[in-house]
């Protein structure tokens, strides 16, 4: 099992991530992997909070270019910060895992489980879905920051949230059909995270402070759960494949967390679950519900529902057992309003 060994989760509190790293004895020494408007907002705070130089990298994807030029900064490093979303937080973690040095978590967006988990989404790796790496050493995160996000990022993380829904219950088919490992405790941890925003919806479609912190919360359980389980089976299941399969056919036209939303909708359906309040959840914070939302045509919807399966073929989810063609795709995303 893996997991961070410290997190802070805290308001107005960017200005201790120096004391919060605690380098030893003459190694005050780091590389930042960050966005370039993220770098504008935070480089002043947190240079002055580590008290000595540090290398900026600026990080404008994820992939393996912006990795490697993380590791080449990193040769007399003490260790490597992701600051940022998505792409600064997982081009870091893989960086620190090729070399070998400690990786802190500094999120400046609640818009997946990638804050805490070990694994990371990079482009240019010859998948669709994520590769591992390992967890962060330390995540802190500071809930101003983080509830100044654009809403849309914060909406994309309750997608990711509610996914885990149906990527549990993937996973507990998975061991009924092919004897898979299924942890029961990684799964509920994942479960309650899901619940956690099925609950309170329209609290968190306040966007507020409580909302940012209710989502990194349940965003870090999530991510925690997939080092205690050893994989990415409780938090990513056949609700990513989809979202991946998008990715393949139609990149660039939803974030992560909403293709993802949008697929538990449908995966819910699948399994028998309460879609409908899945859908109802996400419209309380506003993320989408529906293909054409994020300009997703339904030919897209449908060839994605039917090539989902083989982006993983050794992971069996629901799309496996039902095998959808075209038509039962089309239907399917008919009765749930996603197109």
């Amino acid at each position: 099992m893996e997991f961070p060994r410290r997190v802070r989760i805290g308001e107005g509190i960017l200005e201790e991530l120096g004391d919060f790293i605690e380098f030893p004895t003459g190694r005050r020494s780091a590389v930042i992997a960050s966005g370039a408007n993220v770098q504008e907002k935070v480089k002043g705070v947190v240079t002055d909070s580590i008290g000595s130089p540090v290398e900026w990298v600026q990080v404008d994807s994820s992939d393996m270019r912006n990795v490697e030029r993380v590791m080449k900064a990193s040769s007399e490093a003490y260790c490597i910060i992701g600051i940022g979303g998505g792409k600064s937080v997982d081009v870091g973690k893989l960086a620190a895992h090729r070399i070998d040095l400690p990786f802190f978590s500094v999120p400046t967006s609640a818009s997946h489980d990638g804050i805490s988990s070990p694994f990371a989404s990079i482009s240019g790796m010859g998948t669709h879905y994520s590769e591992r790496a390992k967890p962060p050493v330390g995540i802190l995160a500071d809930i101003d920051v983080i509830a100044a996000a654009p809403r849309r990022l914060e909406a994309a993380g309750c997608g990711d949230l509610v996914s885990k829904l149906t990527a549990v219950r993937d996973w507990e088919l998975a061991s009924k059909k092919t004897g898979e490992y299924y942890g029961g405790y990684a799964a509920n941890l994942a479960l309650m995270s899901a619940q956690v925003f099925l609950d309170g919806s329209k609290k968190i479609g306040k966007y507020d402070i409580g909302s940012a912190r209710a989502l990194v919360e349940g965003l870090i359980s999530a991510g925690v759960a997939a080092g205690i389980a050893g994989s990415s089976r409780p938090c990513s299941g056949s609700e990513h494949l989809f979202s991946h399969a998008l990715d393949a056919i139609c990149p660039g036209k939803g974030l992560h967390g909403e293709q993802c939303g949008i697929g538990t909708i449908m995966m819910a359906s699948l399994h028998g679950l309460d879609w409908e309040g899945v859908r109802r959840s996400l419209k309380d914070v506003n993320a989408p519900t529906t293909g054409a939302e994020l300009g997703i045509t339904d030919d897209e919807i449908k060839g994605a529902l039917v090539s989902a399966p083989s982006i993983r073929e050794d992971r069996y989810t629901i799309l496996t057992k039902v095998k959808l063609d075209r038509r039962t795709a089309g239907e399917l995303a008919k009765k749930t309003g996603v197109i």
